[in-house]
This record gives C-alpha cells, structure tokens and sequence, in this order.
C-alpha cells in the first residue's frame, strides 16, 4: 500500500508541486525518514543509491523554512546542503529548485569549476538554501563572502564518497563553523571511512533510518557478465552500444573514455564523454546531450556513477570492472532507478575473472559468468531493438576556425592555444610546440607532455569539484595575467626565449633568457 506525501504531513502547496511533477507517493526511505525530518529531528538515513534520498531531505528542509520565513540576508544561507560532485550538487538543486520556487525560497549551487564571481553575487543578494560542493565552499568562507553562523539546517549527502574522495576533513572544518543545535540530515550507504565519527560529533541523537542493506544491488536490475577473448572486446562494445535506449559505459580512465566516446560516433552510434578532465561547460553539455537524446550512450569514468540520474537509463556496461564492489554498486544505480527496470554488463576478458568474482561477492551478488561470441543470442537480447546508425559529424570545438587548426603534436588545450597566439606576435616560428612551459626544452624537462606539466591541475579535475586553473581562466575569473608576467616591457624578452612562460618561475638561464 502506498502512502501519500499529504499523510506523511507534507504541506498541500509541496504535495501539489510534487503531484505536478508525477510523484505522488512516498519512497520507503521517504515515509521512514519525513515524520522525523517535518519535525526537526536529526536523521541518519542508509539507503542505497536511486532510492529516493534527495527528496527525502529536500522536502522538510523547504517546509521548515517556509515555516518560519525571514528576510534574506547578504553571505548568511539558512539551510546548507552539501554533495561531493558537481554532477550531484546540479541534481539536488533541480530537485529542490521548484520545491524553493513554490515557497517563495531562493536558493544557489556552489562548486569549482567556473567563475567564483557569479556565486558571491548570489550570496551578496542573498539566498536562502545553498547547494555546495566542500571544497569551494570552504575558499568563499575563508573569503567571508558566505558564513553559516546563522544556518538552520544542514544537509550532508552522499557522506560515504565524501569520504572516499578524501573530502572528510573539509567537511569537518565547515560543519564547525555551523551554530550548535541546529538540525543535521546526514545520508550515506555505509557508515566506515569515518562517516561515522561524523555521525557522533554533529548529529544529537540522531533517529537511523535504514532501507536495504547497505551492500545490497537493487532488485530490479538484471546482472550480466559477458566473458569474451580481448581481442573481440572492443566489437562486442560498440554491439552493446547499438541499442535505441539510453544507456552509459563505464571506463577506468579518462582518455579511454574520451577515446571511446569518438569511436562509437564515428561507427554511427552518438556518443559523449564525462569525466574530470572535461570543463564545467563541457559537461554541462555532454549531459545536456544525453538527457535530451540527441547522445544515445554517455562513456564515462567513475565521476558520473553518483549524481548523474538521467531517466530512461536501460543498459549499464562496466566496459572496465571496476576496482572495487562499492564503485560496482554506484555505477549501476545508474539504471533501475526509482523502482524502473534496467540491465547491467559486466565485461570480462579471461583473465579478469578472478578479480570480477571476488568483486561480485563483495557486492552480495550471484551473477553466472557467461562465456559468449559476438553473435550470442544473449548478447542481442541484452541490446534490443537496434538503432538506426547516425553519420559522424565532429564537435563544434575542433572544427569552430579550420583556417587555426593546428599542426600535429602541438598542444590543443585552452590555456596553450591562448599561449600560442601570443607566442606567434611574440615572433616564434610556426609548428613549434607551445604548452603551458614555453619552449620545447622545457617540455622535454618536464615529462614530453602537456598532461605530466599539470599534475596538479589534472587531480582537481579528477576530483571533480575544485576549480582548475584553466577552467577559471576560461571563465574569466582571472581577467589578467599580469601580475605573473607584466605584458609591457616583458614581451621583448619573452619573444627572444621563443615565448612567454606561464608557469612557475624558474632560475635565470640563458634558455630563458634571464627571467
């Protein structure tokens, strides 16, 4: 029997916005969690993931703050909810946005990755809810443009990856600067990596509300692992690809899914990529793709398994196992969300099995290996109708200016396009490499490549929530590099070093020409 959002005490106004939206009974984890909640309780909920918890918090957060409305005040947000992806702050703040909306509540989403400028206005006009990624959340408390002395509610999702991206103790820091006493909504699938020491220090007698167990896969998927010789891998992929659903495949890194994604639309099967080398707008994009259809299959790296909930996701394919049973479970809650069905892929070559095996055990699952071929009646079913195949056409971004296209091996990120037009007034001969280091010397001293220049611009991008340095340049938060390398009176020098240096200052020497 289902139960209404009316008889768990939600306001008529919420219910009606819900209704509005299709939903119009509670998920388990609802019910067992909104009498606590509505009443201001501190809630320890455990749910595995696609079972409701973004309601779950989102609805009494906003009716207890329309409850008691007050006058917005500039950098002091009443209520605080915090994710630790960008994909999963975006999807929290859709949830809670019309929710807001019909409260007359303002709220504003948080994270790195773009221009910080946008988000002080926000909080200088005043918002009620803020939706916020840790990281750049504690630099704009550190900047005074927002303080949580004044916050009422507090909302910690998805703790478990917070801590399993190392997250923890940015957490800690910003939940100390919340008033005592406040009420704290804490969700998370397990409680180690200690979540639960957070759980002890800012929860006052929290009500634990438990729904499946933690490891548990949801029931409604269908588990699959295909064993296949390595060689027919990359075919059996692009087969599985082929079907008229949505459907999202798992790699281990992000230039193979980059790779991949150009590979299955080159075979006429539209795809994108998302992973943490991409910048906000270009997974904004991506995303924008999948969601509307105009991309069948999204190829992603773990930094969509959480916070990514795109309906209609039929097929989900681990093209690569995963390394451990909690990234299996995250990745596939990507399909049979909200109580639909859906089918996960497991690709296995053979000498994988072992490792596949034990992962499905630690998952709590029995999944029969099956051996197949490329034309295997199990593999047809799996893919379903087949689509009609889609000619390439190469995305906007390398084709935007042919008459600029550059030679081949030349560096094709922003910041180094950027650096190769001013090299180029600068004087330096056309077809030399122009990465963020300068000359070719120097990116021979430091590793031959652009990727191993930026180790730590990589890693944030790899975090998936702190700003990179060439995303807020290319947002505009840094409108001048002057301060780095004055433009006036430098340009000469730079020119006869064969272009000016934007990385860190080094020693003089004569290959630098003394700078």
């Amino acid at each position: 029997m289902t139960t209404t959002f009316s008889a768990l005490g939600v306001p008529e106004n919420l219910s009606n916005v819900l209704a509005k939206l299709g939903i119009e009974s509670a998920f388990p984890i609802q019910e067992a969690t909104l009498p606590t909640t509505l009443a201001g309780g501190d809630v320890l909920g455990r749910g595995q993931t696609g079972s409701g918890k973004t309601l779950a918090f989102s609805i009494p957060l906003v009716a207890r703050l329309a409850q008691r409305p007050q006058r917005r005040k500039a950098r002091f947000p009443r209520a605080l909810i915090m994710a630790p992806t960008r994909e999963l702050a975006t999807q929290i703040a859709k949830a809670v946005d019309p929710l807001a909306a019909a409260s007359g509540l303002r709220t504003t989403v948080i994270y790195g990755g773009v221009a910080q400028s946008r988000q002080e206005k926000a909080m200088n006009e005043g918002v009620d809810i803020v939706i916020a990624c840790p990281g750049r959340l504690d630099d704009l408390i550190k900047q005074k443009v927002v303080d949580l002395s004044q916050l009422e509610i507090s909302v910690l999702d998805e703790a478990d990856h917070m801590a399993d991206m190392g997250f923890l103790p940015v957490v800690r820091r910003i939940m100390d600067r919340m008033p005592t006493g406040i009420q704290h909504m804490l969700f998370s699938a397990t409680l180690d990596n200690g979540v639960d020491k957070v759980v002890k220090r800012y929860l006052s007698n929290p009500t634990i509300h438990s729904v499946d167990a933690p490891e548990a896969a949801v029931n409604t998927m269908e588990h699959h692992v295909f064993v296949i010789p390595a060689d027919d891998k990359k075919e059996l992929i692009r087969i599985l690809a082929q079907g008229t659903g949505r459907r999202i495949m798992f790699m281990r890194t992000k230039h193979h899914a980059k790779k991949m994604a150009v590979v299955l639309s080159k075979a006429g099967v539209p795809a994108v990529d998302l992973h943490g080398n991409l910048s906000q707008n270009a997974r904004d994009r991506n995303l924008a793709a999948f969601s509307s259809g105009e991309a069948k299959v999204l190829v992603a790296t773990d930094v969509a398994a959480r916070g990514v909930h795109v309906d209609g996701v039929e097929l989900v394919v681990h093209v690569d196992p995963p390394a451990e049973h909690k990234a299996y479970t995250h990745r596939s809650g990507r399909t049979a969300r909200a109580g639909s069905d859906g089918t996960v892929v497991t690709i296995c070559t053979p000498d994988q099995q072992g490792d596949v095996s034990t992962l499905l055990k630690q998952a709590g699952l029995k999944v029969p290996f099956e051996k197949v071929n490329l034309n295997s009646p199990v593999v047809a079913k799996v893919v379903g109708e087949v689509a009609e195949l889609v000619p390439y056409v190469a995305p906007a971004q390398q084709t935007r200016n042919p008459a600029k296209k550059k030679p081949a091996g030349e560096s094709s990120n922003a910041r180094g396009g950027r650096g190769g037009a001013r090299n180029a007034r600068g004087g330096k001969p056309a077809g030399e490499a122009q990465g963020r280091g300068g000359d070719r010397r120097r990116s021979d001293r430091s590793g031959a490549s652009n990727q191993s220049e930026r180790p730590a611009r990589e890693s944030r991008g790899a975090n998936a929530e702190r700003p990179s340095r060439s995303a807020r340049g290319a947002n505009g938060e840094r409108p001048s590099n002057s301060p780095r390398s004055a433009r006036s009176g430098g340009r000469n020098a730079a020119g006869a070093a064969g272009g000016r240096s934007r990385g860190p200052r080094r020693a003089s020497s004569p290959a630098t020409g003394g700078r």
